[in-house]
């Protein structure tokens, strides 16, 4: 008990296989980013202690290029279709022979299947564990630099999917015994899908409909025109964003969709709005980090619109809102979120001292996310700490500025960063990726003038044809700021 398992597959059956035969053993599981080259994957295998590695073999190539066979004791390898029957040869055909998606490999690997012929042969011994054991270490950049592993426990996971379970449970009440359709189509090696909807979806003993590539925007809506049965719908901003802005959405119906929830990055008003509009069903927004598994707040299921707020903590959570020196700051006053309850993690792994940076000595973690807190207790989020910009010591933050640009016509999708500045030590530049082809940086800056104070408008324009996203589709504006 206690090993590590490292597992890289996209949203397949293998995954769920590989993830619950890992727990059912009693080891521990290390979600792999599918963007990760071969320098990252590298960092995480060692500074996790992996001894196996479940990967795709879409995916092969990119640990093959790290060059140490021998950095994890054993590969098991898995194609696209070894899940599907004889289905599966066709999808493995197509995959390897017409789309051309898995590049040449070449390494001692065990397949998938024969793994599970082994494993049956050795019958099952149950392990002995308790709640304090590790359930996953959740890599992410975190509150600080590179790449770390969140511990979270199994008493993290399993009072995070009760505190989820408490929040929805309101919702169902008329569905009676009826089976709930979870929609998976964000990386269930991410936190948010991992726990919203794999883990909760198997609590509640709900169908998960997994979601390779939401990424083909025109496949992915096809497939939600197939299964009109879909009851849970987690997404984050930019997959709602590109999915109401495609012609052929406009046809797709959700007549048993009960709840949209958003997450992973703040939900622009102009998207949501839309989205009800297309949809009938409100966004739910909530909050969490792969440091609190991931749930920290979020608004009601019976929310009637898009309120703009994270909503309030889930139960047995308690939210402050920091100053700099770690003390509570009144109602309405924006100040570092910090988290207590338990979900939040244990540390970072084997990170002493970045555990130790992030936590006050009452027990709270410090989230590195700005937020209000109103009176009533709903929570706003204003930014990342990281993000912040200080303009001639003016504070901008980028999501207010993105919010303004993405209402006006002709802008698809926006992001903002700051750069120096010889004379006000920063100032704002804008990123834009546009739908009216004719926008210029002009009519930007006269739009922003209108819309903005002097210091938190941006002095430079962008546009750009795709912004660099993480894997859960998240804006990466740390590529923005390098570029």
């Amino acid at each position: 008990p206690g090993a590590r398992v490292a597992i890289m597959f996209p949203n397949v059956p293998q995954y769920l296989i590989a993830m619950l035969g890992t727990l059912r053993a009693g080891f521990t599981v290390v979600n792999v980013n599918l963007l990760y080259t071969p320098r990252e994957l590298e960092h995480q295998l060692r500074d996790s202690g992996a001894e196996v590695l479940a990967i795709l073999e879409n995916f092969a190539h990119v640990y093959q290029s790290i060059g140490n066979p021998s950095l994890v004791q054993k590969v098991i390898v898995s194609s696209l279709g070894e899940s599907l029957g004889p289905k599966g040869v066709l999808v493995n055909l197509i995959a390897r022979h017409v789309k051309k998606i898995v590049p040449h490999w070449d390494f001692p690997c065990i397949k998938f299947n024969q793994a599970l012929k082994i494993g049956r042969g050795h019958g099952y011994r149950r392990p002995t564990l308790n709640l304090d054991d590790i359930v996953f270490l959740q890599y992410t950049g975190g509150t600080t630099g590179v790449s770390k592993g969140a511990v979270l426990l199994h008493r993290n996971i399993l009072a995070n999917i009760l505190q989820i379970e408490a929040w929805l449970d309101p919702a169902l009440v008329s569905r009676q015994e009826q089976q709930l359709v979870f929609l998976c189509a964000l990386p269930l090696t991410h936190i948010f899908a991992l726990t919203a909807c794999a883990l909760l979806g198997m609590r509640k003993g709900g169908k998960l409909l997994l979601v390779v590539n939401p990424r083909d925007i025109g496949g992915f809506i096809k497939y939600l025109a197939q299964h009109p049965e879909i009851n849970i719908f987690p997404g984050v901003n930019t997959l709602f964003h590109a999915l109401i802005h495609r012609p052929e959405f406009l046809k797709v119906k959700f007549p048993n969709l009960l709840v949209t929830i958003g997450g992973g990055m703040a939900v622009q008003r102009k998207t949501a709005e839309l989205w009800q509009k297309l949809t009938g069903v409100p966004i739910a927004q909530g909050y969490g980090l792969s440091e609190t598994s991931p749930v920290v707040c979020v608004n009601t299921p019976f929310v009637k619109e898009f309120t703009g707020s994270i909503g309030m903590p889930v139960p047995s959570t308690d939210v402050l809102i920091l100053d700099e020196e770690d003390q509570e700051l009144p109602f309405g006053s924006p100040g570092e979120i910090a988290i207590k309850g338990p979900q939040v993690m244990t540390g970072y792994w084997n990170r002493p001292e970045e555990t130790t940076q992030c936590m006050t000595p009452q027990g709270y973690f410090k989230s590195g996310d700005i937020g209000t807190m109103s009176v009533d207790g709903f929570v706003h989020i204003v930014d990342r700490k990281k993000d912040m910009i200080v303009v001639a010591g003016f504070k901008v933050f980028p999501n207010e500025v993105e919010e303004i640009i993405a209402q006006m016509p002709g802008v698809g999708e926006c992001a903002v960063v700051g750069v120096p500045h010889r004379k006000l030590g920063e100032i704002v530049k804008a990123f834009i990726v546009k739908t009216d082809p004719n926008l210029s940086e002009v009519q930007v800056i006269a739009y922003c003038k209108e819309q903005m104070t002097t210091y938190k408008r941006p002095r430079k324009i962008i546009f750009i044809d795709e912004m660099p996203k993480s894997i859960v589709g998240k804006i990466l504006r740390r590529h923005l700021r390098d570029a």
